[in-house]
């Protein structure tokens, strides 16, 4: 008779693996006191995190900074791994931004009374109060309608709900949903506390980088901290992809990164008459210009390599901005030129004959 009773199922848990994990998610933080280069921000959310009284919130700032790994981390600080599931909502607006999202899943969500706080599995106590939270990330990518009919549910629903807006332009966002969230600003994250990061995440995942290395994922990323942490994984994966494994270099990371090398911009910067080296430093010698011929070399080279013409514009741009030795006059007429080609650029005009039009009037600016 055993036969014929009911057995228990048991059912695997859905787990993902470590090694499979793409390192963005793998190390993002789990708690706010994680979170990089965002004193303010933490310390204003680590009270509001003891009192459990939280307003509706707008985060805004660059991407890669830690808008939504800072309200995800608040959230299961406050409600647990288990009681996370059914107390939160996250919705990426850029994807789901119509007027009918917001009055039919948005609105059904934050009308529901609170369920009752379950035991969590970890055996930890949250403080789990009596509210939801709904995050709407990039919320500056919800039109004006959706927007209009949210703050309206924002107030009729206070009591049990709370609303955390995450986008990356402030000004998109319209003034009476932006008068009713507390604001936190996130701001990009200084080289120390990027470097840091990614040094730690390279001591985890035992991968040597050098120090130049370091500084090539900081200079490629600008600030995000997000990219900088893929394009180390990238660059992890590549190295060990060769048989013995080759140490990660800069170049590797200019090219993981679509960034024209350096050596590439410097080179076509003394064909135009700047006196550079590959450290950015002033060079004594005095630069060889070779006229129009010349200039045209290194511009089909350039482009024959396949380097974005936007790119290549935006690197020669710092590195003139940038030059300690340059006169205010010559650095205002380049940038001028560069402005006008980035936007003919935008508009598809063609990369070759303004990539030769900005060198040429380089080039005249020097001999100036």
């Amino acid at each position: 008779m055993a036969f014929f009773q009911p057995q228990a199922r048991t059912i695997a848990k859905h787990t993902v693996d470590p090694v499979q994990q793409p390192w963005i998610e793998k190390y993002r933080p789990k708690t706010i006191d994680d979170v990089s280069a965002q004193e303010h921000t933490v310390t204003v959310l680590r009270k509001a995190l003891l009192s459990t009284n939280l307003p509706h919130m707008l985060f805004y700032g660059p991407p890669g900074t830690g808008k939504t790994s800072t309200i995800l981390a608040l959230a299961r600080q406050l409600f647990g791994p288990d009681n996370f599931r059914n107390r939160v909502l996250e919705l990426n607006a850029s994807d789901e931004r119509g007027i009918s999202v917001v009055r039919e899943k948005i609105k059904a969500f934050a009308r529901q009374t609170p369920r009752a706080q379950t035991a969590d599995s970890d055996g930890k106590s949250y403080p789990c109060p009596p509210y939801k939270i709904i995050i709407l990330d990039e919320a500056d990518s919800m039109t004006q309608d959706a927007q209009g009919a949210l703050r309206r549910i924002m107030e009729n629903y206070a009591r049990i709900t709370r609303f955390c807006l995450v986008c990356n332009y402030v000004t998109r966002i319209i003034e009476p949903l932006a008068s009713r969230c507390s604001k936190f600003r996130f701001t990009p994250l200084d080289s120390l506390s990027t470097s840091s990061r990614l040094t730690y995440i390279a001591a985890a995942e035992h991968v040597q980088i050098a120090p130049e290395v370091v500084t090539s994922l900081i200079d490629a990323s600008n600030g995000d901290l997000r990219r900088s942490i893929t394009y180390l994984q990238s660059a992890s994966r590549l190295s060990s992809s060769a048989d013995p494994p080759t140490p990660i270099t800069p170049r590797d990371i200019q090219e993981i990164a679509g960034v024209v090398p350096t050596t590439v911009v410097n080179d076509v910067a003394r064909t135009l008459g700047l006196d550079v080296t590959s450290d950015m430093k002033v060079d004594t010698a005095t630069p060889t210009r070779r006229g129009f011929d010349a200039v045209q070399k290194k511009i089909k080279e350039v482009i024959r390599e396949g380097y974005s013409a936007a790119q290549f514009l935006s690197q020669l741009h710092d590195l003139i901005i940038l030059h300690q030795m340059l006169p205010a006059r010559q650095k205002a007429t380049c940038a001028l030129v560069i402005a006008e080609a980035d936007k003919a650029l935008c508009d598809g005009a063609d990369e070759e004959l303004w990539l030769l039009e900005v060198s040429m009037q380089v080039y005249k600016a020097m001999s100036r």
